[in-house]
């Protein structure tokens, strides 16, 4: 009885979980090799990948200046199925710790994940042109 309580907790608050200065070191351990150290889709094996990294400094301006942070969290955990996802980039999802943080969007959808992703969606969130 103590789990269906505990999602309904989790589902009742917030994330708490929203480190920008930790998302940036995991994307530098994480992103950076493919997505490059200025996030503009120019990391060292960048070259060698059937699709070309996006420029992560440009989410917000791809989708008329909304940041869509429950879609990021999709994209970096794997859940979202688009193909970069399920060819060259690698999927997240179960490298990091157990899903026990919710993101709201700002339009009030929620998404289940790690606190290392929650962290992630907020620092490129902050690196918004």
């Amino acid at each position: 009885m103590i789990r269906p309580l505990l999602a309904l907790a989790l589902l009742a608050t917030p994330a708490t979980a929203q480190d920008i200065d930790r998302g940036a070191r995991l994307f530098a351990q994480n992103c950076a090799v493919c997505h490059g150290a200025g996030l503009q889709g120019d990391g060292p094996m960048a070259g060698l990948l059937v699709t070309p990294p996006p420029d992560l400094t440009r989410i917000a301006e791809r989708y008329d200046g909304s940041f869509p942070r429950a879609g990021m969290a999709w994209k970096i955990d794997g859940r979202d199925p688009i193909v970069s996802h399920g060819g060259d980039m690698p999927l997240f999802g179960f490298v990091f710790s157990d899903m026990t943080e919710l993101l709201r969007s700002p339009g009030g959808q929620t998404v289940l994940t790690s606190p290392e992703v929650i962290d992630l969606v907020a620092y490129l969130e902050s690196v918004q042109d």
